[in-house]
């Protein structure tokens, strides 16, 4: 248990920005603290978005650690590229990315650790390699640091916003512009805590979008993350009417689609090798339910999807790299 007592100095910021620097924490471990109900104030749970007063009394007590051994599993993954540095995954559905809240395996980490020689230790012992990630049902390219260098080297580059994730949603509805920006802030669901949403205080979020081609009731989309907030993508397009189609969350009702997950893909990842620092980039086929989805349609994979935009620098082989 610790306690913290805010200054006059101190006075108005937000609860969760105070006790993460009084605390050392991130902030975004003291807001997970702060939902369990770890954090009090005067015997009161305290919200991440109170304002602080001078004098408050601040008690955080941190849950006992429960231990997980990770064990290497022999799952299927897809290793699109690897060196001594990196490695680039194309993840399936369906694969949770590390071990979580009544998760202790059957995850990426599990078949990381039995198929590469060796990942970075920087994000703990439960996401070992794990620089960033994709919901459970969401498939596609996701890098992995196999050293602790090259770990600090990407995410700095992703603190940086220079690594561009490309997404492929297909969404409900059709669009009147052929591309935008959603610039809505992202945070915890007011009534549903399992969920996100866009609300005043969240943090900042912005998504690109640009229409690759239009189905009449359905359009596909390619979507650029410019920041990478949980469920950004999959909250974003419902924020502006246009719900990835088979999302079981912030979907539409009735879908009548027919696939195993919402229908986002991570296609393609650019990024600078962290230790040559050539620029590579990488794509990767969608799934085969999702292509299903996509020929009920009328759209065949790729030759729809190569040929639909003049623009064809857009575009690269699947699963190749590329030195921009």
């Amino acid at each position: 248990m610790n306690e913290f007592v805010a200054t006059a100095e101190q006075q108005g910021m937000r609860a969760d920005l105070f006790l993460a620097q009084a605390s050392g924490l991130t902030r975004s471990r003291v807001a997970n603290l702060m939902e369990q109900g770890h954090v009090q104030c005067q015997g009161r749970p305290v919200r991440a978005k109170d304002k602080v007063k001078a004098g408050m009394q601040f008690t955080l007590t941190m849950p006992a650690v429960q231990p997980v051994a990770l064990i290497a599993q022999d799952l299927p993954l897809c290793i699109v590229y690897q060196d001594a540095d990196i490695a680039v995954i194309n993840k399936q559905r369906g694969l949770s990315v590390h071990p979580g809240a009544g998760i202790n395996d059957g995850t990426l980490v599990n078949a990381l650790l039995y198929h590469l020689d060796h990942l970075s230790g920087i994000n703990g012992e439960l996401r070992p390699g794990i620089v960033h990630r994709l919901d459970k049902d969401t498939t596609g390219l996701l890098l992995v640091a196999k050293n602790d260098m090259a770990h600090q080297a990407l995410s700095q580059q992703i603190q940086d916003r220079t690594v561009k994730r490309e997404y492929l949603a297909l969404v409900a509805g059709n669009f009147s512009e052929e591309e935008g920006l959603v610039d809505a802030p992202i945070g915890r669901h007011k009534h549903d805590r399992k969920r996100m949403a866009v609300v005043p205080d969240g943090r900042p979020a912005r998504t690109h979008w640009r229409v690759m081609h239009r189905f009449g009731d359905a359009t596909l989309v390619l979507c650029t993350l410019e920041t990478g907030r949980t469920h950004q993508i999959r909250v974003h397009m419902a924020h502006i009417a246009h719900p990835v189609l088979q999302d079981p969350v912030y979907g539409p009702k009735k879908d009548r689609e027919r696939a195993t997950g919402q229908l986002l893909h991570a296609w393609r990842i650019t990024f600078a090798h962290p230790c040559t620092g050539r620029v590579m980039s990488f794509t990767a086929d969608p799934p085969a339910d999702y292509l299903s989805v996509l020929k009920r349609h009328g759209f065949y994979w790729p030759e729809d999807f190569m040929l639909y935009k003049s623009d064809t620098t857009l575009y690269t082989e699947p699963a190749h790299e590329r030195s921009l």
